[in-house]
Parts: structure tokens; C-alpha cells; sequence
């Protein structure tokens, strides 16, 4: 084929890509101010959260504590790079959770959307705790 085609096929491609993603950005889901500001809340805190993760933790060739129970005592440890799975969970948490709250939306259950924003909010927040206990118990 030609190249002068081939762009053109591209750039329809790109063009209903991009109307695509307009469309979906001018649903009424994110004209409400409550619900783009916890979206961002919750994605600053997970992106804190694999932050302090990265600054704190420093790759080891020994095994670190992951979880610490008062009854029992330490009761995980694991390699370094384990401490990532708690951003991991926050992150996919974060995405099963926005679509929850998108089809709740949709489906004018307006108070539902709003909880499950506010406990995804609260759910990044236990993990950087969860985070900091890990660097605490370690470092």
C-alpha cells in the first residue's frame, strides 16, 4: 500500500479514538465535582503510596518483615519487592472500584457511586498506613 493510505487509515483510526474518548469523558459521571475530586484523592494517595514504598524500601538480599501482628508477632516476611503488592491491590481496588461506581452513576444510584468513591478513598488511606507500618517495623 501506499504510505500517503496508510496515514490516512491511521489517522481515521486516531480521529475515532479521539471521539471515543471525548464521549467518554463528557458523560455526566464526571461533570459532578464530588466524584472528580475523590477519583483524584484516591489516585494521588496510591501514587503516594508507591512512592514512600520506593523511597523507604532500598533492595536487600536478606528478608524483610511484611506484616507485624501484636498477638503473634511477625507473622510474614518475604522478599523486598513483596512490599509492592499493598500499591498493587491499592491500584486494582482503584479501577474495580471506579467502574462500580461509573455503572452505579449511570444507573442514577447517585448515593451508591458516592460510597463506594468514599471507601475507595479510605481504602488507599489504610494501605499507606499499612505502608509506613511496613518501613516502621524495618527501618
Amino acid at each position: 500500500m501506499d504510505k500517503k493510505v496508510l496515514r490516512k487509515m491511521g489517522g481515521r483510526k486516531i480521529e475515532k479514538l479521539r471521539l471515543v474518548w471525548q464521549s467518554f469523558f463528557r458523560q455526566e459521571y464526571f461533570q459532578s465535582h464530588i466524584v472528580i475530586w475523590l477519583l483524584i484523592l484516591s489516585g494521588i494517595t496510591n501514587i503516594i503510596n508507591w512512592l514512600i514504598l520506593r523511597i523507604w524500601v532500598q533492595p536487600v538480599d536478606f528478608s524483610i518483615i511484611l506484616h507485624y501482628n501484636v498477638y503473634f508477632g511477625v507473622d510474614s516476611i518475604g522478599d523486598y519487592r513483596q512490599v509492592y503488592v499493598l500499591p498493587f491491590i491499592g491500584l486494582i481496588l482503584w479501577g474495580i472500584n471506579f467502574m462500580l461506581s461509573l455503572y452505579f452513576y449511570q444507573q442514577k444510584e447517585r448515593i451508591a457511586s458516592y460510597i463506594l468513591l468514599i471507601a475507595m478513598l479510605m481504602v488507599q488511606l489504610s494501605l499507606i498506613v499499612a505502608a509506613t507500618s511496613v518501613i516502621l517495623i524495618n527501618y
